[in-house]
């Protein structure tokens, strides 16, 4: 059974081994959108560090220089496998044990969480990724999550706490599992977080999640930058301005 996955009494077959040559930097921000992507390449990377494969093509990692520290960006796909799978590779090819993970999520209590962002403090595992990385449980805790809040409190950015619900299978999200799922405190679902934080408490990384549904309606001007962007949802070039202060901010 999956939930009988996990061992650590064995060595896993392929380990990723970090490269002599590896850049160093002081944290690396993980995107979803495609759109921030080219935003981000064409008004704030000074150029590219390194290069992610796997059979879709590659993924170009970008540098992004601030306030005398150095970032890492790229755009991952969606879904835990891989995200957590490019993640290992970041490993191999960056000198980093600090990744800001931010994206669009579906928001499961708009009383409290429309117009906010969604910082989420457990994970439930309804997913694979995780169950190779840590013992079963139905949750799985974010260490950092106190961390993402005092960075959004310090900025006066609108935000809740919760815990975040990770499916593998958006298209099963059934009323009964929405309704199990709100009633235990998520406010939100996704399909990476379970499993990139399972790996990234095996591996000893800090992971620095935030989730956003839709607009931020609430939110002050983040950034004047934010207005000759395309707004709205998974697209929004503020939600990267917010990665990137925050990614500043772990770094201090």
């Amino acid at each position: 059974m999956i939930t009988d996955t996990f061992d650590n009494l064995s060595p896993a077959i392929i380990n990723p081994i970090i490269k002599d040559d590896a850049p160093e930097v002081n944290a690396c921000i993980i995107t979803f959108s495609y759109e921030i992507e080219k935003q981000v390449a064409e008004k704030y990377a000074s150029g590219e560090i390194a290069s992610l494969w796997c059979a879709s093509g590659r993924t170009p990692v970008y540098l992004i220089e601030r306030n005398g520290k150095r970032f890492a960006f790229y755009k991952t796909y969606v879904g835990a496998p891989i995200t957590t799978g490019l993640i290992e590779d970041a490993t191999m090819e960056l000198k980093c044990n600090k990744f800001i993970l931010f994206g669009g999520a579906g928001c499961l209590n708009r009383e409290i969480a429309h117009g906010k962002v969604m910082v989420p403090t457990e994970a439930y595992r309804d997913e694979g990724t995780s169950y190779h990385y840590a013992p079963a449980a139905d949750y799985i805790s974010i260490p950092n999550a106190h961390a993402v809040e005092s960075f959004m409190k310090e900025n006066g950015i609108p935000y809740v706490l919760g815990k975040t619900w990770t499916t593998d299978s958006f298209y099963r999200e059934t009323k009964n599992n929405f309704e199990k799922r709100k009633a235990e405190g998520c406010i939100s679902v996704e399909m990476e977080c379970a499993g990139v934080q399972a790996m990234c408490t095996f591996r000893g990384l800090n992971l620095y999640p935030f989730f956003t549904s839709g607009d931020l309606l609430d939110a002050p001007e983040w950034d004047e930058r934010g207005k000759d962007y395309r707004n709205g949802g998974q697209h929004d070039a503020r939600h990267f301005d917010i990665a990137l202060g925050l990614a500043d901010f772990v770094s201090r």
